[in-house]
């Protein structure tokens, strides 16, 4: 059975994932863009480095031509932020994205972006779900769509470089190592950085179908050579982005990696201290609680979703939002599409170095100075789907006193369970969708402490 899960369908090449599923896939959706009468305008169709992700984006656009759907396929593989905000530019109905992200490389997914060039919501996932799994007859057009390859790089990183101030960049003149881990960023950032008087280096700069042997996820365990690259050359900072190119990655220039706990606070603070932006923020349940420090001392309103960017992405196009973040490395602005962008959250980091004339790590110490330390851990525990659903149920229903001897004052179940303690410190457990693991998340503002929550939340469980 074809499931969407938080963004998109996903499955292994050759195994779900086939070319006969995803033209179930691509019918669902053409049959959604016919019945909403979408099908008068263009669609786009963009793929990401994976074996085979180019051929099933041209299997899609097969089926969108005899749907008699017009359709702006890309030349080469292309980044997620990117394909979204194609559809903006070119006014088009939506678009078709073959991604699995920062997912394995035996994995390969579809998704389709609506046309207000964020992700879809589940009212349009669940239709387009639906019609995968059943025959679909779709109508016979009065003459076939028009299939018309494009290049959107050059116009993107013109309206991406429109976010800063080029002129600040230019004097600070930066050197800078870009890693997009083979993935599809290849030739975005480094070329940007370039025109606007940065040295760049960019390494894994080439299409490797299995990613050099990792998850093109820019997490710590997967950027050492990004951050021996960054060592060696007395860089002033290392930037990454996952295999689609939305999520981020900051390696600063002693070789210490930033997480989005700390870098999406960071360039929150810069956009309203620096930039002069004003509005609310909104952030996912299971990112740092700095955000919420930074936006209270400037009377700031904090909206909390659960996991998935579809739901910050809903806020932004309903209010006055500066920044859109996630734990997970995603982030978006006020005035960009409703969609992550590691490209866009890149950039913007290279900017706040080039005004602040400091490195990464002497601005979180400052920040930290002023704010307080977060402290942050993730863990995964493996789980029996049975225990995960009584774990779940009983901290929802009758959770323990104190944790780690830390009275536990308020709770809430947005997505899954989320504990806030007495001093501020808190924990959230999350039940995979996918997998028998149970995702713990803590954070607290001293080491010691942070060790003893997790310690006692490994007990309870």
């Amino acid at each position: 059975m074809i499931k969407f899960g938080t963004d998109g369908w996903r499955a292994i090449i050759s195994d779900e994932f086939t070319f006969a599923n995803v033209e179930k896939v691509a019918k669902a959706i053409a049959l959604y863009l016919i019945e909403h009468k979408y099908n008068k305008r263009s669609l786009i169709i963009g793929y990401d480095p994976r074996f085979l992700a180019d051929k099933f984006a041209e299997d899609v656009a097969g089926i969108m031509e005899g749907a008699g759907i017009d359709v702006f396929l890309t030349e080469r593989d292309a980044p997620t932020p990117v394909v979204a905000w194609a559809v903006k530019d070119k006014k088009a109905a939506g678009a078709v994205m073959l991604t699995a992200s920062h997912n394995p490389p035996e994995y390969c997914g579809i998704k389709f972006i609506p046309d207000y060039a964020g992700p879809a919501f589940e009212s349009i996932t669940a239709e387009i779900q639906q019609n995968s799994n059943r025959e679909v007859d779709l109508p016979r057009p009065k003459k076939k769509g028009r299939i018309e390859r494009f290049d959107p790089r050059e116009r993107y990183l013109k309206y991406i470089e429109s976010f800063v101030d080029p002129a600040i960049i230019q004097q600070a003149k930066l050197k800078v190592v870009v890693d997009p881990m083979y993935g599809c960023g290849r030739g975005y950032l480094d070329k940007l950085l370039q025109r606007l008087g940065c040295q760049t280096e960019e390494i894994h700069n080439y299409r490797d179908v299995l990613f050099g042997g990792r998850n093109p996820e820019p997490d710590e365990e997967n950027l050492e050579e990004l951050r021996t690259k960054v060592v060696e050359t007395g860089a002033d900072i290392g930037l990454a982005l996952d295999g689609d190119a939305d999520r981020f990655g900051v390696i600063d220039r002693g070789g210490k990696f930033y997480g989005a706990n700390q870098t999406v606070p960071t360039v929150f603070d810069y956009l309203i201290s620096d930039k002069g932006y004003t509005g609310s923020v909104v952030r996912s349940v299971g990112t740092s609680h700095m955000v919420d420090r930074i936006a209270a001392l400037h009377g700031m309103k904090v909206y909390e979703t659960p996991v998935g960017f579809k739901h910050i992405a809903k806020l932004m196009m309903e209010q006055n939002i500066v920044l859109g973040g996630e734990e997970s490395g995603g982030l978006s602005i006020k005035g960009h599409i409703p969609e992550k962008d590691g490209i866009l959250a890149d950039l913007l980091i290279v900017e706040m170095l080039a005004r602040r004339k400091a490195s990464f790590s002497q601005i979180w110490r400052n920040q930290v100075a002023k704010l307080g330390p977060f402290l942050d851990q993730k863990i995964n525990l493996r789980l029996e789907e049975k225990k995960k659903k009584a774990l779940m149920t009983k901290l929802a229903q009758s959770p323990p006193a104190t944790i780690a001897g830390l009275k536990i004052i308020k709770s809430n179940t947005l997505d899954g369970v989320k504990l806030i303690l007495s001093d501020g410190s808190w924990v959230l457990c999350r039940p995979s969708g996918t997998e028998p693991l149970v995702r713990i998340y803590v954070e607290s503002d001293k080491l010691q402490k942070l060790e003893a929550i997790v310690e006692a939340v490994r007990n309870l469980i």
